[in-house]
């Protein structure tokens, strides 16, 4: 029994296996899950200090150096979404004006000698 933990169907690796041999051309499939996963482990990571920095500015009660911990807390958990969303709009940016905006520069082909 086969197992795929994957964001693509099926039909996709069965495409880049070569007598259930992986090649090159699955790289692309392995790729876009490493980057979905990644995706998904930054808003979590980016949720949990959102909600822990407002915890912990709730539950200062006026103390000064809880407050600036729950401060920094907070501000580096903006920083880490500006530059997540801002990395995302600038690779978007050069998608749109470089490559069409087909959404080409999230693509790895690789092509096979012929």
């Amino acid at each position: 029994m086969v197992v795929f933990a994957q964001s693509q169907n099926i039909s996709s690796w069965d495409s880049c296996m070569v007598d259930g041999v992986p090649t090159l051309s699955c790289l692309e499939i392995v790729f876009s899950n490493i980057l979905t996963m990644s995706v998904a482990f930054i808003v979590l990571i980016l949720f949990i200090m959102f909600v822990f920095g407002g915890f912990q500015y709730l539950t200062s009660f006026g103390n000064a150096d809880k407050i600036k911990k729950a401060q920094a807390t907070l501000k580096y958990a903006l920083i880490g979404f500006i530059l997540f969303v801002s990395s995302y709009l600038i690779l978007k940016i050069i998608d749109i004006l470089f490559l069409g905006g087909d959404n080409k520069i999230f693509e790895f082909n690789l092509q096979s000698p012929e």
